[in-house]
């Protein structure tokens, strides 16, 4: 058996005004998401993705100058900096000696715009391990 509610009724009402803020809420939600991605940071995370490190650093300084705090620039920056970093790390073709140094100055510029970064910081102590088990200094 089927119950009908009349349009009118106050339960009724109330249910449509729910639904109807929740619907507005939630586009707004995905209208803010839409616009709020900086179009250059975008651009920046696809240089990443291709390995092109140093033009993605190019279009995220001067963002970074312009507004130090903006959060998506640093996270951007910091992903960049770790998976820069990483790439010498990963790569099989560097022999330690020229992969360290520069793996090395890549995590602690991770840490520049994401002081937090536990992957950075591990990764940092593993490097300064390496060099104290071989007896050499720890660049700076």
């Amino acid at each position: 058996m089927m119950r009908f509610v009349k349009a009118n009724t106050p339960v009724y009402r109330a249910r449509l005004e729910i639904m109807l803020g929740k619907t507005v809420l939630m586009t707004l939600a995905a209208a803010i998401c839409l616009f709020a991605a900086n179009p250059k940071v975008t651009q920046a995370e696809a240089k990443v993705k291709a390995g092109k490190f140093e033009e993605a650093f190019a279009l995220l300084d001067p963002l970074y100058k312009a507004n130090a705090k903006d959060a998506e620039v640093n996270k951007a920056l910091a992903d960049a900096h770790l998976k820069y970093a990483d790439s010498f790390m990963n790569n099989e073709a560097l022999p330690p000696r020229q992969k360290y140094r520069p793996a090395l100055k890549q995590y602690r510029e991770v840490l520049t715009y994401d002081p937090a970064n536990k992957d950075a910081k591990a990764k940092i102590n593993l490097i300064e391990g390496i060099y104290k088990q071989m007896g050499m200094p720890v660049p700076q």
